[in-house]
């Protein structure tokens, strides 16, 4: 489809201008077509999980489809309300006038969606730029293949190319996209690649909404819950194989809580994803995308070793990618594994004396998309949220915060740019336009020149305004 790019992209321009006046109802009928098609195709859908990642029909049902669902009736049930223009106060120089902020549709955009959740990470944003109002080209990742065509097959069976299209392909078709101007880019992936993204929608001034990710730290002070933590921290970092940009990437704990926490960590670990007679059961645990991907994971385990870091558990890959669930202790803050998102079921676990060094130990790196924090101390919370900066917070859990539509999701700086799910969705593909519509007698009048014997409309302006 690469070499019909130009002219689908030049359909959407034509009739992204008939797409602005859309009312709820027209994109509320898409919406439901949107989660008609998925309800159609949903065994093809897990069945592509499957190939892909082998990702359970379970878990890709709460990870990935169930997900999807959830935030197309959300968008449903609200539409009406995030589209109603909002009414805003006035200034002493529109007094009279009627001021409102109404969401316009961006136009054109393009979404590249990333392999670890090949489904979700694609609707999510398609449901968000359907009720803003928008046409749409998809690009999933080249990564996830079995999922892309499925995606495609749904797309192009649902939905005319002059307004959403899905365009597979490799690394060069996604070059070729990102060379046409767009009025909106949205990119979830890794910072390399999104730091890629924002050069090119600069070509065009494109805006951009960039997903990434970073290390999301756990932080555990002296009064936290250790066995609830511990079975929290397993599953939010093994949940598809630790493949998540939220997932927990290390954590930072008391010295003399340390042991503890590892075994309760490691019994949750075997509770959760190992059969009765101690094997990996690949029913529950996904395996790494590909062999690029599992060779970076090996490299960073063995050279965390080499740095003095200790193997307690995993570390073995087989044949068929599963990574086996790894734990690593004494590993040194300048080991390459504490530079970059680990991205896999691999967990360092560091002490620390005081939580001031903890906080600092988290500050030194890029702000993180998530920030992890157990305990029961309501000030050592406190001091935790005030002093890390990240993407989101969650407090004595992981992860579950993504699935509350009412909050933004997205990260900071090197971790993101832009929010989505839910309203702050819409809002990413939507432009906030000002209107006002002045009365009959404007105030403003009184500003313009000859400035002769205006003082005293001066001296009111300087105090009201």
């Amino acid at each position: 489809m690469i070499e019909q790019i130009d002219s689908i992209f030049q359909q959407q321009q034509l009739f992204k201008i008939e797409l602005r006046n859309s009312d709820p109802q027209q994109r509320i009928k898409k919406l439901r077509k949107l989660r008609s098609a998925i309800e159609s195709n949903e065994d093809l859908i897990y069945d592509a999980l499957a190939k892909d990642l082998r990702k359970s029909r379970n878990e890709a049902a709460i990870s990935e489809v169930l997900f999807i669902y959830g935030e197309i009736d959300f968008a449903i049930r609200h539409l009406q309300k995030w589209m109603r223009p909002k009414r805003v106060g006035r200034s002493v120089t529109n007094l009279l006038a009627k001021s409102s902020i109404v969401f316009q549709p961006k136009g054109l955009v393009l979404i590249i969606s990333p392999w670890n959740y090949p489904f979700q990470l694609t609707m999510s944003p398609l449901v968000s730029a359907i009720a803003a109002g928008n046409c749409i080209v998809l690009k999933p990742s080249e990564h996830s293949p079995y999922t892309a065509a499925v995606i495609q097959k749904m797309i192009s069976e649902s939905f005319d190319v002059k307004e959403i299209v899905c365009i597979e392909g490799e690394k060069s078709t996604a070059e070729t996209l990102l060379k046409l101007p767009f009025d909106h880019i949205f990119f979830t992936g890794s910072s390399i690649v999104g730091k890629l993204i924002m050069k090119s929608a600069s070509d065009h001034l494109s805006s951009v909404t960039l997903e990434l990710g970073g290390k999301s730290p756990v932080i555990l002070d002296e009064t936290a819950h250790l066995e609830k933590a511990a079975n929290k921290v397993a599953w939010g970092k093994l949940i598809n194989a630790g493949q998540t940009c939220i997932a927990p990437d290390y954590v930072l704990i008391p010295e003399k809580r340390r042991d503890e926490f590892v075994r309760y960590y490691l019994n949750a670990v075997k509770k959760m994803f190992f059969t009765i007679d101690g094997k990996i059961d690949p029913t529950v645990y996904a395996k790494i995308i590909n062999q690029k991907h599992a060779d970076r994971l090996l490299t960073l385990i063995r050279n965390s070793v080499q740095g003095g870091a200790r193997l307690v558990e995993g570390g073995v890959l087989s044949e068929d990618l599963t990574l086996s669930p790894t734990l690593l202790l004494d590993v040194s803050l300048d080991n390459a594994i504490m530079g970059e998102e680990i991205f896999g079921p691999i967990l360092p676990v560091i002490t620390y004396g005081k939580l001031e060094e903890a906080i600092a130990i988290v500050n030194r790196s890029e702000k993180p998309l998530a920030l992890y924090v157990f305990s029961e101390n309501k000030h050592s919370i406190q001091q935790v949220v005030q002093q890390v900066a990240s993407g989101g917070v969650c407090i004595n859990d992981v992860l579950i915060h993504v699935s509350n539509p009412h909050l933004p999701f997205g990260g900071v700086n090197g971790s993101g740019q832009g929010s989505c799910h839910g309203f702050f969705g819409f809002k990413a593909f939507s432009h906030e336009r000002a209107v006002m519509r002045q009365s009959r007698y404007a105030l403003s009048t009184l500003i313009y020149p000859p400035y002769t014997g205006k003082k005293i409309v001066f001296k009111l302006l300087k105090k009201w305004i």
